[in-house]
Formats: C-alpha cells, sequence, structure tokens
C-alpha cells in the first residue's frame, strides 16, 4: 500500500495545477486560522471519501478476478487500460470527455460544484470535496486502475484512500502558492501525464506475465509463496 501513498504524494504537482483552481474558488485565506484548517480539511475528507468510494466499486470487480484464479489477467488488463487511456489523453484534453454519458455527468458535477463554491458552511464543504473527486483526472484514472489489482474491496478502496492521503499536502498548501500557478504551468502538466501513465501501464503488464524478473515481474510461485492456503504451502506441510 506503500505505493499508493507514493503516488498519490507524485501526483501533488498534478493536483495543484488541475484542482487547485477550485480550492482557492472555496475563499480561504491564512487570516482565518482556525476556520482555514477546518474547513480545508473538511473539503479534503470530501475528496478522499469519493476516491474511497471509487476504489471500492473497482474492487468489486478486483476481487471477482482474484477468486476465479485471473489475477494476473487482470494485472495484464490493468496495464493496457492505462496505455489505452494515456494515448487518448494526448493532446490536452481528458478522455473522458470524449465519452458521451460520461461528459454530460461530469457537466452536471461542475453545475452542482458551481453553486456549492458559494456556501462557507462545514457541509458544503465537505460536498464540494466529494464532487471534485469525480471530476475528470489523468492522476486518478491511474490510481483507480491500478486499485483494480489491490485484490478485493477493502483493499482497492484503502488503496484509494491511501492516494487521497498522499495528495493531501499539496492540496492543502495550495491556498499558499496559489498564485504561483499559471496556464503555462497547468499545460506542462498535462502532456507529462499520459507519458507517467503509459509507463504505469507497461509496468503492470510486465508484472502480469510473471516473467521471474526479480521486483518488476515476479513469478507467480514467489507471489504465493506466503499464501497460506497455496498448493505449495499445503505440500510443506503434508511433508
Amino acid at each position: 500500500m506503500f505505493s499508493a501513498l507514493a503516488l498519490g504524494f507524485a501526483s501533488g504537482f498534478h493536483c495543484i495545477g488541475m484542482c487547485g483552481p477550485i480550492a482557492l474558488s472555496m475563499g480561504l485565506t491564512k487570516k482565518q486560522a482556525t476556520n482555514y484548517y477546518l474547513q480545508n480539511l473538511t473539503y479534503q475528507f470530501g475528496r478522499i471519501t469519493t476516491y474511497s468510494f471509487l476504489g471500492a466499486v473497482l474492487g468489486i470487480v478486483g476481487q471477482s478476478f482474484k477468486l476465479a484464479g485471473f489475477q494476473s489477467y487482470l494485472t495484464i488488463l490493468v496495464g493496457i487500460l492505462l496505455i489505452t487511456m494515456a494515448v487518448f489523453s494526448f493532446g490536452g484534453k481528458d478522455f473522458a470527455s470524449k465519452i458521451p454519458f460520461l461528459s454530460k455527468f461530469l457537466y452536471k458535477v461542475k453545475m452542482n460544484l458551481g453553486k456549492l463554491l458559494q456556501k462557507a458552511d462545514y457541509r458544503s464543504r465537505f460536498s464540494t470535496g466529494i464532487l471534485n473527486g469525480f471530476l475528470p483526472c489523468g492522476m486518478v484514472y491511474m490510481a483507480l486502475t491500478a486499485s483494480l489489482a489491490a485484490g478485493g474491496i477493502l483493499q482497492s478502496a484503502g488503496f484509494m484512500a491511501l492516494f487521497g492521503l498522499g495528495t493531501l499536502p499539496f492540496m492543502f498548501a495550495i491556498v499558499l502558492v496559489g498564485n504561483l500557478m499559471t496556464t503555462a504551468f497547468r499545460i506542462k502538466v498535462l502532456k507529462v501525464i499520459p507519458f507517467v501513465m503509459i509507463i504505469l501501464g507497461g509496468l503492470f503488464i510486465l508484472r502480469g506475465l510473471e516473467l521471474n524478473i526479480p521486483y518488476i515481474s515476479p513469478a507467480a510461485s514467489s507471489l504465493h509463496v506466503h499464501d497460506k492456503n497455496s498448493p505449495m504451502k499445503m505440500g510443506e506441510m503434508c511433508h
């Protein structure tokens, strides 16, 4: 699960560029001290809650593959999905905006976000974070796709929760560095994300192929050596 936290932390600059404007639109400033910290944390908790929920939903798929004994195939599929999303993300536009039903859903999310940003109570901050979690983001897509291979509902939800926690330091401090963001910076970040997705996708494919490459693509036997119910363990007990 450390990989989820690391992925979230590595996504920090992307979060500042893409989600930062929403945080700045809430009008939180350091002058408000206690209010700043509590409302900021409430917003962040809402965002992480959505990530965890989406991770749990995808975890149902991951758990089904694991129970059927197709974990390696799922890992390969995850890699292919990441690379496919990366290809459709080239050119600066998010691939989700090219899918009709997703585009309509995201439009409604943005409309509701606009209304919530005009309010200043904690419930609205939490709701803003919830909706923010649904907005298109290459790094979130990457983390969600990776969570598929976590192996279960709780594991996938935990993976996404840790991913969200990894992004928290950057998002929490966005008010302090908000003025440093430029349109050029955001464009540069968008151009880098597809390449990161391709690299990660390739690593997932290698892992699923089980080529007996230490750390990168371990063999199936080494992946299950600590499994109490694995055939190898049962055989050792019989002897």
